[in-house]
């Protein structure tokens, strides 16, 4: 009688299965990312995705969860309740890169390195681009500058927000959001007392002036080198901190 053949040992890898809330989160995310659900609409309830997907209610939190973390849905207290439907803003990204930023430990090196390669670029783009009322904005904003100039703190928040404004003029949501999201490193950096100074101060005003006299008149060129030649004016005023850590 024949035996029968046998087979060598089978080794099979560990089989990896999604967690039912992320597969949750991910069909979630696919919705309101492709416009299934618009911004400011509720998700179903709690309650109603259990019901729809079979799934626990644990697991339907959790993917909840982790929607709100990503900026994706904010929860609705009230009579009401709810989940609402939310993209994801420049603070979404601001609070990640700073999480980066801190993390990696990285220094006011690197933090001018990227001004310089972004904030000629968007003035560029805002000379291109620019509206009436984004030149009058910039125009307020160095005139609030100028009233400032005696208030370290108050000069410090309306030079960032001047630097936004350039960078909301350029009409790129993303650079400017990576922007406004090195802000607080910016504010850091500049505020060191070497670089703080009542000259300083008053010869950023001016520069400030003129980056806007080229963005008004269009001149992308111009608002390039003026922007390019600011920023690096910066970075050779704090060279002696550009190993440091930027400050949490």
């Amino acid at each position: 009688m024949r035996k029968p053949s046998t087979k060598k040992d089978l080794r099979l890898t560990r089989v990896s299965v999604p967690k039912s809330y992320d597969v949750l989160a991910a069909k979630l995310r696919e919705t309101i990312l492709g416009g299934g659900i618009r911004e400011g609409e509720s998700l179903p309830t709690e309650r109603e995705l259990v019901s729809q997907t079979g799934l626990s209610r644990g697991s339907v939190r959790e993917a909840l969860r982790m929607l709100a973390v990503e900026g994706l849905v904010r929860p609705r207290h009230g009579r009401l309740g709810g989940n609402i439907v939310t993209l994801p803003g420049k603070e979404s990204m601001a609070h990640f890169i700073n999480q980066f930023v801190i993390g990696r430990k990285l220094s006011i090196r690197t933090l001018q390195e990227t001004r310089e390669t972004i904030e000629p670029t968007l003035a560029r783009l805002a000379a291109e681009r620019r509206k009436l009322d984004d030149v009058a904005r910039l125009r307020a904003l160095n005139t609030d500058l100028a009233a400032a100039v005696s208030d370290r703190a108050q000069f410090a928040a309306v030079n960032i927000e001047w630097h936004n404004a350039v960078a909301a003029a350029s009409r790129n949501d993303l650079l400017a959001a990576f922007l406004f999201s090195m802000s607080f490193g910016v504010a850091m950096s500049t505020m060191a007392d070497e670089y703080d100074t009542m000259d300083v101060r008053k010869a950023a005003i001016n520069v400030h002036a003129r980056i806007a006299d080229a963005i008004e008149a269009q001149n992308a060129d111009l608002a390039f080198r003026r922007m390019e030649k600011h920023v690096r004016a910066t970075r050779a005023v704090t060279s002696a901190r550009e190993d440091r850590e930027i400050d949490t």
